[in-house]
């Protein structure tokens, strides 16, 4: 089971989607701006509702201030 995910956000998109590159890479794309945290908290929610996993369980380990991040799932 993966338990570190690589995400690329792209903050201020038009439409709010997820595309999976690969077993542990995903581009998330959310309508928030990248402004106090808010498209972390928006990617956040969609990657936990895309892997059907609570968002408690994920955790911004690196990049929160960058557009390339990496998450943990806390199993």
């Amino acid at each position: 089971m993966i338990t570190h995910l690589k995400i690329k956000t792209f903050p201020d998109s038009k439409k709010p989607r997820i595309i999976k590159k690969s077993e542990d890479s995903f581009e998330v794309y959310v309508r928030e701006k990248a402004e106090r945290g808010l498209a972390n908290r928006a990617a956040t929610v969609a990657l936990a509702a895309y892997l059907k996993v609570p968002a408690r369980k994920l955790r911004l380990v690196k990049g929160a201030k960058s557009r390339n991040k990496i998450f943990k799932i806390d199993l």
